[in-house]
């Protein structure tokens, strides 16, 4: 008969592992070294294998196969943990919104509450990990898809996800260069263009390639983190070109933002939450995903526009879906 895992033993691997050190992960996890020396010995006899060189400390072949299994393992836990805690907890304490920096397009900044809420903005991946172990409330994610195509999100825990808005996308390029006069632009036209990546504030090079067929795309410079003036700066001054929802790409200095339009995909934005939000966090996601939500059309690409040519305020899109 199988034994179960020791989530504990898991624990002191992993954090052992990163630091490849005993001593420091003693000291990390509050722990005597002769603990955490006993916690490795006690796992590797569980599994019948090494897990760890002792000189260097590294992982073994066997170390690097449960490295891969260990991350979503103890994520889960600890998402476990947070679902029952939210349900058992009391009073409401205002609303924590984690958010990618592309998502808070104009239907949900008109829809946040004056006071009470604390805005945290996260790398794309890190969002959904966030609501999961109950660091955030709700989660706002992005990414390109076709049209009423839900995202693909990690799979850290059962989340509730409602799609709230779609936009047309476009690229953004300096005013020099030799396609800012055009109307629209084929994405396959640009796979052997200069690109910034930008995967935590920008559409990721990776959904572009995917776009088009898994290849092109290739990197001029890489930027890290989740401010988008320094993107949108560094694609006016002619570093490379991005691609951003049209309501992040208009109006930048220096840069024009000219629409997509092979092949038909949107931005998407989703809101994400465990079980059934309540307090601050039920409130707003009423208003961003009504009763009325599951019957309204989703919306087409390009996105409708008043006389003026500015675009209409973008609605909510589809009714809550489970993902587990």
């Amino acid at each position: 008969m199988l034994s179960v895992m020791d989530p504990h033993l898991l624990r002191t691997y992993v954090t052992v592992a990163r630091l490849a050190s005993f001593s420091e992960a003693a000291r990390e996890l509050g722990y005597t070294q002769s603990a955490v020396s006993q916690h490795i010995a006690a796992l590797e006899q569980d599994l019948g294998a090494p897990l760890l060189t002792r000189r260097p400390v590294l992982p073994t072949a066997a170390g690097e196969r449960l490295l891969e299994h260990a991350g979503p393992l103890l994520l889960r836990l600890e998402a476990a943990r947070a679902d029952v805690v939210r349900m058992a907890d009391a009073p409401d304490h205002g609303l924590t919104l984690a958010t990618t920096p592309t998502a808070l397009g104009p239907h949900v900044l008109a829809a946040l509450p004056a006071s009470g809420v604390t805005l945290r903005v996260l790398p794309r991946d890190e969002v959904p990990a966030a609501v999961a172990t109950g660091t955030a409330d709700l989660g706002l994610v992005d990414g390109l898809a076709a049209p009423s195509d839900p995202l693909r999100l990690p799979d850290v825990a059962p989340l509730t996800t409602h799609g709230i808005a779609e936009e047309p996308v476009c690229v953004l390029l300096p005013v020099t260069h030799p396609l800012a006069g055009r109307t629209g632009l084929r994405l396959g036209d640009l796979a052997d263009a200069r690109w910034l990546d930008a995967p935590d504030t920008g559409l990721p090079l990776a959904h572009l390639r995917a776009a088009n067929g898994g290849h092109g795309f290739r990197p001029a410079l890489r930027c890290d983190g989740t401010d988008v003036r320094t993107l949108t700066a560094l694609a006016a001054a002619g570093h490379g070109l991005t691609l951003l929802p049209r309501s992040a790409a208009l109006d930048v200095p220096g840069a024009v933002a000219v629409p997509v339009t092979d092949p038909r995909v949107v931005h998407r934005t989703e809101l994400v939450h465990t079980g059934a939000p309540r307090g601050a966090a039920a409130m707003l996601t009423d208003v961003l995903v009504p009763p009325s939500a599951a019957a309204a059309p989703a919306l087409a690409s390009p996105t409708p526009t008043r006389g003026d040519g500015r675009p209409e305020p973008l609605a909510p899109l589809s009714k809550g879906t489970s993902r587990s």
